[in-house]
Parts: C-alpha cells; structure tokens; sequence
C-alpha cells in the first residue's frame, strides 16, 4: 500500500465567512465545533472565530471593501514583496484591485492586498511581520 503524506498549514491563512445573522452563525459553529473538539477562539460584536475561520457581520472592520459574494481567503505570504507580486499578478490576470499593498490595523506587521477574482470572491494575501516558525508545516502521514 502506498503512503500518502499531506502538509498542512502553507498554503491558506485564514477564511472568512460574512453572514446576514451572528448570533444564529454564534450558535451553529459553537454546537459543530463543540461536537469536533475545536474551542471557540472568541467572539465580539461582528465576528466569532475558530483557528483560522472567520465568521463576521458585513459591518466587521475585517471584510470592509467592495460588497461580493463574501467569501474570502487569505493566502500566506512569505514577505512583503510576495504581497506586492501576489497583487500585481492578480490585476494583471482578471482581478480587481480590493485594497492595494500595506499595513492594516489588524496586528503589527500584517502587510496585505486584496483583490477580487474575476466571479468577485475576495483574495488576500498577507505577510504576518518577520516570525519564528516552530515548523514549516504540519506533516501528516497516513
């Protein structure tokens, strides 16, 4: 039998999930993550969050932009230059600008863009600040 092996935690940073009702998302996410053995990360007014899922208003601070289908994911980025080519790339190739190269009040040294991709979902990529990795990724092997 041949030995499968997966990496996890390179490619995606985050997804987020804009919803119409909170307290309703609040109680869906809480009772499937309560049965998945995965804790709620916290909450606030616009958004709950569990490990790297969003679930925010469209009033959150964090999905501000242009109205789309609100999906959104955030890819990783390993600097800043990798942000600027990710954006440049993505205008040069169908996407829409959604919030040029720079800092954001997220946490120091998250440097972002966003673009739309041509069906309007809501791309990122971001560059955390320089970091200490405690590994590149996760190795699973089955």
């Amino acid at each position: 039998m041949t030995k499968q092996e997966l990496h996890r935690g390179r490619l995606i940073d985050h997804i987020g999930l804009v919803v119409r009702d909170l307290a309703a998302s609040k109680a869906f996410y809480a009772a499937v993550f309560d049965v998945l053995k995965i804790p709620m990360g916290g909450s606030d007014a616009h958004n709950i969050w569990a490990d790297e899922l969003f679930v925010s208003t469209p009033g959150s601070e964090e999905v501000q932009g242009q109205l789309t289908g609100r999906h959104h994911i955030a890819f990783q980025a390993q600097n800043r230059a990798m942000v600027d080519a990710f954006h440049k790339a993505a205008l040069t190739h169908g996407g829409t600008n959604n919030g040029a190269p720079g800092e954001r009040p997220y946490h120091p040294g998250y440097y972002a863009a966003f673009v739309l991709d041509p069906d309007g979902n809501n791309i990122e990529a971001v560059f955390h600040g320089e970091a200490e990795r405690s590994a590149t990724s996760v190795r699973i092997a089955f």
